[in-house]
């Protein structure tokens, strides 16, 4: 007898189940074994939306950790929020170095001591690289090489760094796979690009142990609402608390993958733990799921519409297309999968309503309650 198609795709739900049942059980014991085995970190760009979280989290699990920044686009009140997230104790072992990874002799002081380096520290955002190419280029790569070297010098064991999909370029393909990238389309893309060419350079020259991981849109608490160059959920939620129009740049039909930053976090600390083979590669970071930006528009709505904050979906306004910017994402994340044994463990939808909290005690503005008052 042969078994139905019904039962095949019920046998393969569950074993899809169970394997990242078993995979989210190899995360916890590694937060196990770096709590009974604690490390000396260092964090670059750690007051930053990335890095603080970072910190907080390593913090929690009984690290020493070292963190690195010149508050140029990070914040001390990123620090702040850690200090009162965290317990007396935890917060002792951490120490902070405020200096620019652009500058050789901060970057080996920071590293003394570090065991892995985590390095968040760059200059973001596709616009901001191409008004200010040469800014981009000192931040992110002769920064990124201060920082590589100074590890190698210094004696870390692993450097595990921020790249992003924006190394993907206009290669059309979509999910997008680690070996297949297309031309790249702005200068910050081509910074992280090279960022992942020095990576594999040293890990064969230097056997040094090195690994990139490729952000699709992260998102979470913490991420700067205000500027020029402010990420859309933090953008869009200040709008929406503010009773202002969101701003919408094309058709409203350009789709992105959006991770929640534990996610991100998640995946630092596996890289930052697994067998020397992943040297020199590069793993995407995501959700494996895409969401057009007027899906993510109106669902940003209907989570603080739910919370009482926000009375109805107010018509973006429509703006062109930004020179750039790619027009679909989609990680395939089936390489960090089997190598580092990641598996996202939070959803868009429960990113949205963790950071909903944040943004509400933060942003404040006009909303629902204070028309209705």
């Amino acid at each position: 007898m042969f078994a139905s198609k019904e039962s095949e795709n019920g046998a393969s739900l569950v074993n899809e189940r169970s394997h990242r049942m078993s995979i989210a059980a190899a995360y916890e014991r590694l937060r196990q074994e770096l709590t009974h085995s604690p490390r000396r970190w260092l964090v670059t760009g750690v007051a930053g939306f990335i890095g603080s979280h970072l910190l907080q989290h390593l913090l929690e699990l009984g690290q020493t950790v070292v963190g690195l920044d010149d508050l140029s686009t990070g914040y001390q009140h990123n620090l702040d929020d850690v200090q009162k997230t965290v317990d007396e104790n935890a917060w002792k072992r951490f120490s902070f170095v405020q200096g620019s990874i652009t500058n050789l002799e901060t970057c080996q002081q920071a590293c003394q001591g570090a065991e892995i380096v985590l390095h968040q520290a760059a200059l973001g955002s596709v616009p901001r690289s191409i008004k200010n190419p040469l800014a981009s280029h000192d931040a992110n790569i002769n920064g990124f090489l201060n920082m590589i070297v100074a590890a190698k010098e210094t004696g870390a064991a692993r450097l595990v760094f921020a790249s992003s999909s924006s190394v993907y370029g206009d290669h059309p393909a979509l999910p997008k796979v680690e070996a297949q990238t297309g031309k790249l389309l702005s200068p910050y893309a081509l910074t992280k690009y090279t960022n992942e060419l020095y990576s594999a350079v040293f890990a064969r020259c230097y056997a040094m142990q090195t690994v990139g991981l490729r952000y699709f849109n992260v998102f979470g608490r913490r991420q700067d609402p205000e500027g020029a160059y402010a990420a859309v959920i933090p953008c869009w939620f200040r709008s929406f608390l503010k009773g202002e129009s969101c701003s919408i740049f094309g058709d409203g039909e350009t789709s992105r993958d959006f991770t929640h930053v534990t996610n991100v976090v998640q995946a630092n600390l596996l890289a930052a733990t697994a067998p020397t083979e992943v040297s020199g590669e590069a793993f995407n970071v995501a959700c494996g799921e895409r969401l057009t930006l007027r899906q993510l528009h109106d669902s940003i709505a209907a989570v603080l519409i739910k919370r009482g904050t926000l009375a109805s979906i107010p018509e973006p306004t429509w703006k062109p297309f930004r020179p750039g910017d790619i027009r679909h994402s989609l990680a395939d994340i089936s390489k960090a999968r089997s190598i580092l044994g990641y598996e996202p463990s939070c959803t868009l939808a429960q990113g949205l309503e963790e950071a909903a909290d944040w943004y509400v005690e933060h942003c404040g503005g006009v909303t629902a309650k204070t028309r209705a008052a």
